[in-house]
């Protein structure tokens, strides 16, 4: 084979974990075969990594965004394998799962949220369900199922459990991981295997049993690195050409210029590029690609605004109850602001020094937007008095560290699948040189990113090479 020499640039538009995903590959095949390719990296603010932001402290590894991954495509651990880390990837001990309802803290299956089987014994022992909502929930082996498309997860879950189940066990896990509404959120888009287990088995205590389901996985556990999650983006900025990263620079707008791309830039000069991998949330793309006219009849799409409060306290200064906990999510009907806690020294090996309890929560949520944006020493305050009150817990912390993320959550609503493949299709109509990519479109997880990049990368070096490659 032979190649022409016709060279070829590509800008990948934002910092975080899907551009940088999407970057490090295309240098990576393109040194593999030789193709000459200039990518460049532009992210508007001062670092990358987008929401994965790790703290180290006096012997502390504190997240201030997300601070672990379910990875049940292998997807992150094939990344580090390729950067030469996966020998740093940890997992997490084994602890029990909490739900705070009332003023109680009641057990629930590690498994369940793992994405494991769900028996009927596990609502018929459990003190989170009364008696009705259990024989309500069991109702779930005889229902027919729906033929809805898509649905609002609310609906999906009260319509198979009943309304008990799902304000007490789904909407507190959905609220402490998502910060979202169930009541308009997407069971296709946030949960497709429980949406295919009912198309296949009609129940879901059923399906979820069955070793053909997409439960069958094999997680056991969530992921992180020794030192920490930004372990991962530091390794991928490493390995990219330090002249071609852009940080601190904002595009403002993309447009045609012939059979290129113009990129405006703010502070220095339009960058011209033949092919875009744009990672940037939705509202953001349509203010940089205005000139697509679905963009502009398509509504915001709607993001959470939360914040992580992580809490460090001396062992000696305190007496706790549940002292096996790992993780407790809270119910709105409970008394508490936060939404999840999770005792962070007990899911984890390597987060403290020797002496210490790190507590970390999350605090915000759709419709309660307002509390993130107290003072950080009124955060505090909200916090510590919930963690009195739910785990019994005492003295003052040695140190607060209160990170805001604001409108960083997107909140696929009902039809969002629907709408993001029109979109794609439209865009490609009018820009076939520019991927849309990202947390705001296919999967908002970690892995979800890194797939979404990969995968991303290795469609563009094909489509922008495929005229230039050609036989001896």
């Amino acid at each position: 084979m032979r190649v022409t020499l016709s060279r070829k640039k590509v800008a990948v538009i934002g910092g975080g974990i899907t551009g940088l995903t999407a970057a490090y590959y295309m240098q990576r095949l393109a040194n593999e075969h030789n193709l000459p390719l200039d990518i460049i990296l532009i992210e508007s603010t001062l670092r990358l990594g987008g929401k994965i932001h790790t703290l180290r402290k006096d012997g502390f590894i504190i997240e201030r965004g997300p601070e672990s991954f379910l990875d049940y495509s292998n997807d992150v651990r094939n990344l580090a394998r390729d950067l030469g880390i996966e020998d740093q990837l940890v997992r997490n001990n084994d602890g029990k799962t909490y739900v705070a309802v009332g003023n109680g803290l009641y057990p629930i299956p590690t498994n369940f949220i793992l994405g494991g089987p769900l028996g009927v014994s596990t609502f018929l022992t459990s003190g989170l369900i009364s008696i009705s909502g259990k024989l309500r929930a069991a109702g779930d082996l005889v229902l027919p199922k729906s033929d809805s498309a898509d649905e609002p997860i609310g609906d999906f879950f009260r319509r198979r459990f009943g309304k008990e189940v799902v304000e007490n066990l789904v909407e507190p896990l959905l609220a402490g991981t998502f910060a979202g509404d169930i009541d308009h959120l997407s069971i296709q888009a946030m949960f497709p295997h429980f949406h295919e287990l009912e198309k296949r088995h009609r129940s879901l205590i059923l399906g979820m049993g069955k070793s053909d389901s997409s439960f069958g996985r094999k997680i056991d556990s969530y992921q992180t690195f020794q030192n920490g999650l930004e372990t991962l983006i530091e390794t991928i900025e490493s390995k990219l050409e330090t002249k071609n990263v852009f940080k601190g620079v904002k595009v403002e707008k993309i447009e045609k210029e012939q059979e290129q791309l113009k990129i405006t830039l703010n502070n220095i000069s339009p960058i011209k590029c033949d092919a875009v991998i744009l990672t940037t949330p939705f509202n953001t793309v349509k203010e940089i690609v205005s000139d697509v006219n679905l963009l502009n009849e398509l509504p915001n799409m709607k993001y959470a605004t939360i914040a992580t409060v992580t809490m460090a306290f001396k062992q000696d200064q305190k007496q706790m109850d549940k002292k096996d906990a790992m993780t407790f999510y809270v119910s709105r009907n409970s008394d508490y602001a936060i939404t999840t806690c999770t005792w962070c020294n007990h899911k984890w090996n390597n987060v403290v020094p020797e002496g210490y309890d790190l507590f970390r929560a999350y605090i915000g949520r759709v419709g309660d937007e307002a509390i993130v944006e107290l003072s950080d020493t009124a955060i505090e305050k909200t916090v510590l008095d919930d963690l009195r009150k739910s785990i019994g817990l005492t003295g003052t912390p040695e140190f607060t560290v209160v990170s805001r993320w604001k409108e960083s959550m997107p909140q696929y609503e009902v039809g969002h699948e629907t709408r993001m493949e029109t979109l794609k299709n439209k865009l490609h109509e009018q820009y076939p040189n520019i991927s849309l990519v990202g947390s705001s479109y296919e999967g908002i997880s970690i892995p979800d990113c890194v797939a979404q990049g990969r995968k991303a990368a290795e469609e563009m070096l094909e489509n922008i090479f495929k005229n230039q490659v050609q036989p001896n």
